[in-house]
């Protein structure tokens, strides 16, 4: 959506939903026996109108509200992807991408899909604007203006995780996530006990999320040693600590949208 928007000319916003789940309601009979915090209304049986955070529909019944009110306004989902939405406009379409309850606006005019779903729709929005940061990514342009995606903020949290998990910084001279010909399949060491098999799948956890936010110079490497979370060895940390390494010395590395 972003290279699209590059492409055409249109303005890319982002907004957050506020309370999502709660502008929704429930379609089944829920209710709940009221207790001893709800004073006077003790005993009694109270039904349950919107959709709660907790509930098992409540995901479910929230998609549905909001697929109503982008229906409204002329959205349709894409058939390949149904988290992207799109219409025609005047010579291009226009798209806005959902996760969740956070939107991905990219349209001529943002500010007017923004007042309708704060005005018609009622919906509390935050953080709208100008796409800058969004799902953990930063956003920025550099002196010839060319867009930039980067989760520099988002590598910073992982690093000072590290830190904390380890009492140390990670290496900082590594210039690849693995070594060249290294076979971690055909590691010995030591088996990790517990505490050290959820460093590890912590540490895999936050890596796949940085290839999910652009970072593909170390989806290999990651899918490699993400194989290995059941029953990881000592050697297999040493290698996630070094991709960590590798993403602390690159963390200002960025997809550079060139549309030309």
């Amino acid at each position: 959506l972003v290279f699209l928007a590059e492409l055409n000319q249109l303005e890319t916003w982002a907004t957050d939903i506020g309370n999502a789940y709660l502008e929704a309601v429930t379609s089944e009979k829920l209710y709940i026996i009221a207790g001893a915090k709800f004073g006077d209304l003790k005993g009694h049986v109270l039904i349950i109108h919107k959709a709660l955070y907790g509930l098992r529909t409540s995901g479910k019944r929230w998609h549905e509200r909001l697929a109503d009110c982008l229906r409204r306004l002329g959205f349709q989902p894409c058939i390949a992807e149904p988290d992207i939405w799109l219409r025609p406009g005047q010579d291009c379409y226009e798209y806005i991408g959902v996760y969740v309850d956070d939107l991905a606006i990219v349209a001529k005019d943002p500010q007017s899909i923004i007042d309708k779903l704060t005005n018609v729709h009622q919906f509390k929005l935050k953080g709208t604007g100008p796409m800058s940061f969004h799902l953990g990514c930063d956003y920025t342009r550099d002196e010839h203006g060319t867009l930039c995606i980067s989760p520099t903020k988002y590598i910073s949290k992982v690093i000072d995780s590290y830190k904390q998990m380890f009492g140390c910084s990670p290496m900082g001279n590594v210039l690849s996530p693995l070594e060249k010909g290294d076979h971690p399949e055909m590691d010995t060491s030591e088996l990790l006990d517990q505490d050290g098999i959820e460093r590890y799948q912590s540490l895999i956890g936050s890596l796949q999320w940085a290839v999910s936010l652009g970072r593909m110079d170390i989806a290999t490497a990651v899918m490699t040693m993400s194989s290995f979370r059941a029953a990881p060895r000592k050697g297999h940390l040493e290698r996630v600590k070094r991709i960590v390494g590798y993403l602390t010395k690159m963390r200002h590395a960025a997809i550079r949208v060139r549309t030309n």
